[in-house]
């Protein structure tokens, strides 16, 4: 089994050298630095079917997300109506080097470095988006990368979705309000290894008779993360039993990819600026 875990552009390359191995390949998000690498890396698992391949969608696997997900689709809330998410850092995190504010090897900014958790999330919970509106740019910071992404986008079915990804928000922020018929679900906090994003909980709102604005409510805290755990265990599950990988899949990888570069492709001065 290999695992993956390099700077945007070299991911699909060492991916594929994986593949054509013969080894399973876990790939941590995201899957490249652009549309081409994660379109090589998917042609060229389909000549190599027997072997796994998984992407790290870690935000999948935490117990705030997957109750929420389970509400969603027991239907006991009803349908999804809309949807507003706030993911910020106070800076574009570069680590030991900047290879995150360059362009040529990152491909793209806090929206694709982080952002893409909650498009691959919102995409879980609200389905395929078909339209997109966008407001991107990089005024703060002035790297080579964007600080921050507004993205406005439907569905074909209606669900309306905001998003904000940020390296302006000066405190580390988690935020996903979801409204369905009958009442409300809100993510607030994602437990992590530096603790910076507060308590995870999980808020269920219940649509009540009258319109007084106050719900009856239940909220659920979260103290132990046991994702990254219950993602590799699963990946390794699905080698040892043949399975196919249903979470994380190069698809799930494609898709999300796809919609971070048409949030970009979105805003025009943006588009003509990096030629996307």
């Amino acid at each position: 089994m290999l695992f993956v875990c390099l700077p945007n552009d070299l991911a699909p390359e060492v991916t594929i050298a994986g593949l054509e191995r013969g080894l399973h390949v876990f790939c941590e998000k995201p899957p490249a630095k652009d549309m081409a690498g994660i379109t090589a890396v998917i042609e060229c698992a389909g000549r190599h079917p027997h072997q796994k391949l998984k992407y790290g969608f870690n935000h999948r696997y935490h117990d705030s997300v997957r109750e929420a997900l389970r509400i969603i689709a027991s239907g006991e809330l009803g349908t999804v109506i809309n949807m507003r998410g706030v993911y910020g850092k106070s800076a574009i995190i570069s680590f030991e080097s900047d290879w995150r504010t360059q362009r040529a090897i990152a491909g793209g900014g806090i929206l694709l470095d982080q952002g893409i958790h909650m498009v691959d999330m919102m995409r879980l919970f609200a389905g395929e988006f078909t339209e997109v509106k966008s407001f991107v740019g990089n005024s703060h910071w002035n790297h080579d990368v964007e600080d921050n992404a507004y993205a406005l986008m439907r569905t074909r079915s209606g669900v309306v979705a905001m998003l904000h990804s940020t390296a302006t928000q000066w405190r580390h922020t988690f935020n996903l309000d979801i409204s369905l018929s009958k009442g409300a679900l809100v993510l607030a906090g994602i437990l992590s290894g530096t603790k910076s994003y507060g308590q995870e909980t999980l808020t269920v709102h219940f649509r009540g008779e009258s319109d007084q604005g106050s719900p009856r409510h239940q909220t659920t805290s979260y103290i132990e993360d046991n994702s990254w755990k219950d993602e590799i265990f699963e990946f390794a599950d699905c080698i040892l039993k043949n399975r196919d990988v249903l979470s994380g899949t190069s698809e799930d990888a494609y898709q999300s990819m796809d919609l971070v570069y048409r949030i970009y492709g979105a805003d025009d001065a943006w588009s003509k600026r990096y030629a996307l």
